[in-house]
């Protein structure tokens, strides 16, 4: 266990130490999990950038939107699933079944966006993947070890179906839904590839594709110039600023929000996966 700890572990503090570290430290390769020669001048280079502050906005905007839509839709399709007088349960059961191991593909999924002109807009890093097949099978195998007994009693008062999900099912399933919220974030956090395909607009761009091509400039210029092409590096080296330490800098301010939520969710991850995948 203490070595799978330092295996993880190491690589994120190797990361936050080159961030803080100055440029000589960085260039001689001796920074390890400490700083040397503290700095925080990689940081200021990174969050003078306004993009970043953009990024953060589309990437919270999308995550809180996203994993809204994700629990409610996943949750509205799990409850009938449970009730053994819903005629149609087998036919949806096979449908999502399928659409665990077949997608549309790519450039299918591609044109249908264009076609629903969603393209460059808010709602295409929201709407495609909103529901999860696996997602709806956990939630359904949770809800079936709720007592029956709790929604008999409801309907015998006069309950509907919804008020019946709303104020006894889904309270009873904080520790699920907290637990697949994070996943949702963490998705969305980590997502880049459909902002690349989708938009074109800098200004609607994730966080996570900022990074991206942040990383990709500065490796690009430190490949020409290591060519003796004068590129936009030059001035990094002239403040001593080393890129590497920018580029772990935009790194860290990635994904400090999601290791600051991660603590608050732990608790709920092993009770709200088990007892959602265990049948009782």
């Amino acid at each position: 266990m203490i070595i799978l700890m330092v295996i993880f572990v190491y690589p994120v503090l190797n990361v936050i130490a080159i961030s803080f570290s100055d440029y000589q430290s960085i260039a001689k390769g001796t920074v390890t999990i400490f700083p040397q020669g503290f700095t925080v001048s990689s940081y200021t280079y990174v969050l003078k950038d306004k993009m970043v502050y953009y990024g953060y906005g589309n990437t919270i905007a999308y995550a809180a939107v996203y994993t809204l839509l994700n629990l409610l839709l996943t949750s509205l399709i799990a409850y009938p699933l449970t009730k053994k007088d819903f005629v149609g349960s087998k036919f949806v059961t096979v449908f999502l079944t399928i659409t665990m191991f077949f997608n549309g593909g790519l450039i299918p999924t591609y044109l249908l966006m264009r076609d629903l002109k969603l393209l460059d807009t808010f709602w295409v890093m929201v709407i495609p993947g909103t529901v999860s097949a696996y997602n709806c099978f956990i939630f359904r195998t949770f809800f079936n070890n709720i007592p029956h007994e709790l929604s008999e009693s409801a309907y015998l008062d006069g309950a509907s179906d919804y008020r019946i999900l709303a104020q006894i099912i889904l309270p009873l399933s904080k520790p699920l839904l907290a637990t697949f919220a994070l996943f949702a974030i963490v998705w969305v956090w980590n997502s880049w590839f459909n902002a690349l395909l989708y938009l074109n607009d800098q200004y609607k761009y994730p966080l996570q594709l900022i990074l991206r091509n942040y990383l990709f400039v500065i490796d690009n210029n430190q490949l020409q110039q290591q060519a003796g092409v004068a590129t936009s590096v030059n001035p990094l080296m002239q403040r001593k600023i080393d890129p590497k330490g920018v580029r772990m800098a935009m790194v860290v301010v990635t994904m400090f929000p999601i290791m600051m939520a991660y603590p608050y969710f732990q608790k709920y991850f092993m009770k709200g996966v088990m007892i959602g995948a265990i049948k009782g």
